[in-house]
């Protein structure tokens, strides 16, 4: 009896040890971006018929990550995307520009994401532009 108890034991601890990456990376894949304001920023600058869209990132110390900003087209033509992304580094009490584009207003809306992974957080600015 005592031998299978110790059995029942070595398996339980092994069943647990076989479990433990999955929840870790269960967690990893449920955790959702985190609305941020401070830490990201779409600038939206139209001009002429056309749109600028900057891709911005503050930090209130020195900060360092990866970004991915992706614009989604609909409208007059038809729809398309575009995506940019790579690392960055800012300075504290700085602000840099992480990607941008312009393009042609008339007779289309957009939709920007920007994606800041900073410090093992995801952060996420969103903003709509539409010529109305």
């Amino acid at each position: 009896m005592p031998n299978s108890v110790r059995h029942s034991r070595s398996l339980m601890t092994l069943f647990a040890l076989c479990l433990l990456p999955v929840g870790a990376f269960t967690e990893m894949a449920t955790a959702a971006p985190t609305q941020s304001s401070k830490l990201c920023e779409i600038k939206v600058t139209p001009r002429a018929g056309l749109v600028s869209l900057e891709a911005i990132v503050r930090a209130d110390k020195t900060t360092d990550g990866s970004y991915t900003l992706r614009i989604d087209k609909t409208g007059g033509g038809g729809s398309s995307s575009i995506t940019q992304g790579g690392d960055f580094e800012v300075s504290a009490g700085k602000a840099a520009t992480l990607g941008s584009v312009t393009l042609d207003s008339r007779g289309s809306s957009y939709k920007a994401v920007l994606e800041v992974i900073s410090g093992g957080k995801s952060h996420r600015c969103t903003k709509q532009v539409s010529d109305d």
